[in-house]
């Protein structure tokens, strides 16, 4: 279980008119006087001290000339009052939404260091709320859940609804950390062009130099960790008019399956449209799923990878395909040989259980 943070929040605040009876008791002055002084009714002061009326700007001049405590201490005073006020109020409308909390991998967040996690359920809820960016449950299910949202349209079942959420929102925080330029689809073609050379080489060598070229056309490239209850390899949307995003996970963990999802993503963004939102998962069944625009990402993948030309005659050459073919292969196209050798699997030239180990594992840090 993620540690939690105890946190006392007081039930009681205190009003600024407490101060002002402080004040004039220790000068020995009487409410009655102090209206007196003030040119305010006897009723208006009674209740400023207790709380009942608000101070205004005019009665903290007007204080500030009789007690000799300037205005700005009293405004203050009078803000902090009413915003503890209004927070006393969110705290016990956000207990109520405690079973809120069941639908979201609340713990598995908190042990990711997504959010903090909180002993008492009202703060645990704000700080879910505040992850999301929304103010209530009823927000969330209008942002995530609607069916006349964006994200609602690649929504899949076969993860869970608040964990993909979850998932997705963590993108877009750690893209809103990008510093991108305006998008540009030739720049973007030419950084894909230098990405494909990269692909051979190990994660810390690739992965900055991947951002960065992406960034520079535009486009954020971000790798969260998938939840327990999602299964998604990637994800693909726009995050404003001149920036899109690419949210990628290491579900598969092998370096063929990484690199097909990145230029799968990729293509997306070239190919379709900026107000479509592609998450990829394992359900195909999914009526939602915009099965030609998949295919056409599937495609470009495959195909800025490999020269369909050359991969039909390479495979049509060999009677035994052999590591070593594998490897010139891939030199050949200027990609590392664990992608050939998942091509090959994947279309059927090559069992499963074969040269797995020119494949490239990759790990969370």
């Amino acid at each position: 279980m993620p540690s939690q943070i105890n946190e006392y929040t007081p039930d009681i605040v205190s009003p600024p008119g407490e101060t002002i009876l402080e004040t004039i008791e220790e000068y020995g002055m009487s409410q009655a006087e102090l209206a007196d002084r003030m040119g305010r009714p006897k009723k208006t002061i009674n209740e400023i001290i207790k709380g009942k009326a608000a101070i205004s700007p005019d009665t903290a001049i007007q204080l500030e000339r009789v007690l000799g405590i300037p205005a700005r201490f009293w405004m203050n005073r009078e803000q902090q009052y009413r915003e503890s006020i209004a927070r006393l109020a969110e705290r016990d409308r956000l207990h109520g939404y405690g079973n809120w909390l069941s639908n979201l991998p609340v713990d598995e967040m908190v042990k990711l260091k997504w959010i903090r996690g909180f002993s008492d359920s009202a703060m645990q809820v704000e700080e879910v709320l505040n992850y999301f960016a929304i103010v209530s449950p009823r927000q969330w299910d209008e942002v995530w859940l609607n069916p006349k949202v964006a994200f609602r349209k690649s929504l899949r079942f076969s993860s869970s609804p608040g964990a993909l959420a979850a998932w997705l929102r963590k993108g877009e925080i750690d893209a809103q950390a990008i510093h991108c330029l305006p998008y540009d689809s030739g720049k973007f073609g030419d950084a894909l062009k230098e990405i494909k050379t990269l692909t051979s080489d190990t994660s810390d060598i690739f992965e900055p130099r991947m951002k960065h070229l992406c960034a520079q056309a535009g486009v954020a490239v971000v790798l969260v960790p998938q939840l327990s209850q999602t299964k998604v390899s990637g994800a693909t949307r726009w995050i404003g008019p001149d920036k899109a995003l690419i949210q990628l996970t290491l579900r598969y963990k092998k370096n063929d399956q990484f690199w097909f999802s990145f230029f799968h993503e990729s293509g997306h963004i070239l190919l379709h449209g900026k107000r479509d939102v592609f998450i990829d998962d394992d359900d195909h069944d999914d009526p939602q799923l915009d099965e030609e625009k998949e295919q056409e990402a599937n495609d470009f993948a495959a195909n800025f990878l490999i020269d369909p030309d050359r991969y039909a005659h390479f495979v049509d050459s060999q009677k035994m395909i052999s590591k070593a073919a594998i490897r010139q292969f891939a030199t050949s196209q200027n990609i590392a040989p664990g992608i050939v050798v998942g091509r090959l699997q994947h279309d059927g030239h090559l069992p499963y259980t074969h040269c797995n180990d020119l494949k490239q594992t990759f790990t969370w840090a």
